[in-house]
């Protein structure tokens, strides 16, 4: 009898100590190996220069490998569930944009809930720019405003697809001079740069990242900047705002945030996140952001609770934006 019950209490002490040292092992040993960084775009793009950059200050501050893999497709829902049903272990992270709170209002189908992911922090948040072909008559802002009106509905507005930063800034902006513009959807930013540039398409509201050497190079026209305030890039500093430019109140960031799958444990989220403030410390990381007209995060939304208020706040905001432009969920 004895035997068996010290053989009862023994089980229960290894499933006892299995529990409490796999939460303390993973939290004393994580990261062992490389982990995952999947980009739910194109490479070349304005998040995959983000991705990387940011990895490199998290390779650092982790003390790993940090990969970046492009899983790219139907406006980064594709990447966003594969993070989704990644193993919760803190191997696999996500990093998305704006246009992570903007799906759930342009697809009936997602594969993956919000509920599917951690929210790890904010990392930058970055204006976009209005840009015009090299051609097009109007010399700023008041004169394009004047030139869409009274050409209203013969121009064309390109962006990088359905959901994109560029579609969404440009709902806004159609809204803002209540003026319908001929929306032109590309497979990603590459191309509709390139056809900006050429004079196949007459607008385009895309990120700074992006449109800053096209602008300095006077390959294409520059009329706003989208944030509420103008630019600390030498190149952009002389653009006025869209507010400025008579669109009161008009303001446009695109932002990114890290993920991990739910159901990861706390100790690795915690983990992760002291890696992300430090990270997002790095001076070479913040100098190479701020050279592209991106600010880090350095507030509230850098913690998870911050980052998720944050972010359903942006759901909410754009639901009704894209609801009011008359767009039907695929």
């Amino acid at each position: 009898m004895w035997i068996k019950q010290a053989a009862s209490r023994a089980a229960t002490l290894c499933i006892v100590g299995g529990i409490f040292g796999a939460s303390g092992y993973a939290y004393a040993e994580y990261p062992e190996k490389p982990v995952t960084l999947v980009v739910p775009f194109v490479a070349g793009g304005p998040s995959d220069k983000i991705a990387r950059d940011v990895a490199e200050s998290l390779r650092k501050s982790l003390g790993t490998t940090v990969v970046v893999e492009n899983t790219a497709g139907a406006g980064g829902t594709i990447g966003t569930a594969r993070v989704a049903r990644a193993n919760p272990d803190g191997y696999t992270l996500l990093i998305h944009h704006i246009g992570l709170a903007t799906a759930p209002a342009l697809y009936k189908k997602l594969g993956y809930k919000t509920s599917d992911l951690e929210f790890l922090g904010l990392i930058n948040e970055a204006p976009s720019t209005l840009i015009g072909k090299p051609d097009l008559p109007p010399n700023g802002l008041p004169e394009l405003r004047k030139f869409i009106t009274e050409n209203g509905g013969k121009l064309n507005l390109a962006n990088a697809g359905v959901g994109s930063a560029s579609h969404l800034c440009g709902l806004l902006l159609q809204g803002a001079l209540k003026s319908n513009m001929t929306f032109v959807p590309y497979k990603g930013t590459a191309p509709a740069m390139s056809d900006i540039m050429g004079g196949q398409v007459d607008l385009m509201c895309e990120q700074a990242t992006n449109s800053t050497p096209q602008i300095e190079a006077r390959k294409v026209k520059a009329y706003g900047v989208t944030g509420a305030q103008r630019s600390m890039v030498p190149a952009l500093a002389s653009i006025p705002t869209l507010s400025e430019g008579g669109l009161s109140g008009f303001n446009f960031t695109v932002w990114h945030g890290l993920y991990a799958p739910h159901a990861t444990p706390v100790a690795v989220l915690e983990k992760i996140n002291k890696a992300l403030r430090v990270a997002l410390k790095d001076t070479a990381l913040v100098k190479r952001e701020e050279a592209l007209g991106i600010t880090v995060v350095a507030d509230d939304r850098l913690s998870p609770a911050g980052h998720k208020k944050f972010f359903n706040d942006e759901v909410t905001r754009w639901s009704k934006v894209i609801k009011d432009a008359g767009i039907q969920p695929e």
